[in-house]
């Protein structure tokens, strides 16, 4: 049995929080973002249903197979979601949080005690002991489904491996595996070595990070509260994944002007990381950061009230620019555009199973969309950076390539390109360039020509 945090959570008997995980993924069936369904859960349960609910979303793919092969009519929503939380949690021994056996009881325990599933008890318990039975040979069976063995949808899969025929393996094992926490760590404050120092001294472990060649942030050995984080409250470190830190320094460099404040439109801005990390790199720059959803822009105010920095923060469609724009250009623009999130598939394991096919074009329609509209605010000799947490080239390199072809005054200047997710167990041989672990991501520098 694979040890787990999940032990140390335990607030209430095991079958309770089967319970609510497979509430939590009956609402990501139905749509809802598993962070929001998570919130809803009491406090007392959520860090146990947190961590089970992340571990059922990574190998909902094999559950739901299985299920299908012990009973080809699925049950009553409710009873399905226990059914796949259970197999999900239990189908190989190295990865599951308890006991099998103890699983297998317990949802049948959660099966019984539930007004809404309690008639459905028996089909649970039969289903689940078949399973115990037979395990090897429905594990073989389901080997051929590209879903189950993979953990994305087919169509996912399929995209990844067209995009990155050399690394699509390395990509969808990555999503497989918990993110490490990594921390930014504010400059103005202290250097990464002695950031590392002052965590060192409070009992916490962690490495440097680079970011373009420059020591940048802290991976840490185990994740820890933000709230023993020394400075979090002070602004000193922000919880930032390193392939996100990219953003700032990118569209910086080059930028410096001494005399004059940079303007810096922050286009997408909520949660307002990379808007900190702005101001973090460059103090005196006025940053306009906007979001379309008023109550993200508290968080983007929150944010910036930590760093001890100052942003105007606007509520407003980035692409309606006549609603908010003063007419005066802008040095630098970051556009962090809605995307379908492909790239940070660790963090959010539930997005898989959220997005359907047809996602891909209507965002990347929105992304043109949001281009075109911001690409006339810079100013000549001004940047724009593009970024995406997305691993589909339809978000990425096709969208900048068509977007240069119809801009002649657009040049792509040195840029990362398409991040892929780098995990550290991986033997896809993917490159070691001093970030560590991290996320899936595209960034694309354009820079405006005098034409």
């Amino acid at each position: 049995m694979a040890t787990s945090q999940t032990s140390s959570n335990l607030q209430a008997p095991l079958w309770q929080l089967l319970q609510a995980t497979a509430g939590v993924a009956q609402a990501v069936h139905h749509g809802r973002s598993m962070t929001a369904a998570i919130e809803q859960v009491p406090k007392d349960l959520r860090p146990g249903v947190q961590a089970l609910s992340f571990q059922a979303m990574r190998w909902w793919g094999r559950a739901v197979a299985i299920r299908k092969l012990l009973a080809r009519k699925a049950p009553p929503a409710a009873a399905d979601a226990l059914l796949c939380t259970a197999l999900a949690l239990s189908w190989r021994d190295d990865l599951a949080p308890y006991a099998v056996h103890t699983l297998v009881n317990q949802a049948v325990e959660a099966a019984r005690r539930h007004k809404d599933m309690r008639a459905q008890a028996p089909f649970v318990n039969a289903c689940l002991r078949r399973f115990l039975r037979e395990r090897d040979s429905l594990l073989h069976a389901t080997e051929a489904d590209v879903t189950a063995k993979w953990n994305h949808p087919a169509w996912w899969v399929k995209r990844v491996q067209l995009d990155h025929p050399d690394q699509w393996t390395a990509i969808l094992e990555a999503a497989q595996s918990p993110a490490p926490m990594t921390l930014r760590v504010n400059q103005q404050h202290h250097t990464v070595d002695q950031y590392l120092a002052v965590l060192e001294a409070q009992g916490i472990a962690g490495k440097a990070i680079t970011t373009a060649g420059v020591a940048s942030g802290v991976q840490l050995d185990k994740a820890v509260p933000v709230h023993l984080l020394p400075g979090f409250a002070q602004g000193h470190v922000s919880v930032q994944d390193a392939a996100a830190q990219w953003a700032a320094p990118l569209l910086l460099a080059g930028l410096n002007a001494p005399a004059t404040p940079l303007r810096l439109l922050d286009a997408c801005a909520a949660p307002g990381g990379k808007t900190g990390h702005l101001l973090e790199c460059q103090p005196t720059a006025q940053v306009l950061a906007l979001d379309v959803d008023p109550q993200r822009c508290e968080r983007i105010q929150q944010n910036v009230e930590r760093l001890q920095v100052r942003a105007q923060i606007v509520a407003a469609d980035a692409a309606d620019t006549d609603a908010w724009w003063d007419g005066q250009a802008f040095d630098g623009i970051l556009l962090d555009a809605p995307c379908t999130a492909s790239g940070i598939g660790r963090r959010h394991p539930d997005v898989r199973w959220l997005r359907r096919e047809s996602d891909v074009p209507q965002l990347a329609a929105i992304q043109a969309k949001l281009l075109k509209a911001l690409w006339p605010l810079v100013k000549p000799g001004g940047r724009l950076l593009y970024c995406t947490c997305s691993v589909f080239k339809a978000e990425g390199e096709t969208q900048i390539q068509t977007f240069v072809q119809r801009n002649t005054d657009a040049l792509i200047l040195p840029s990362p390109g398409h991040l892929t997710p780098s995990n550290v167990t991986s033997d896809a041989g993917l490159r070691d360039n001093g970030m560590g672990e991290h996320d899936g991501f595209y960034y694309a520098l354009l820079e405006k020509r005098s034409i």
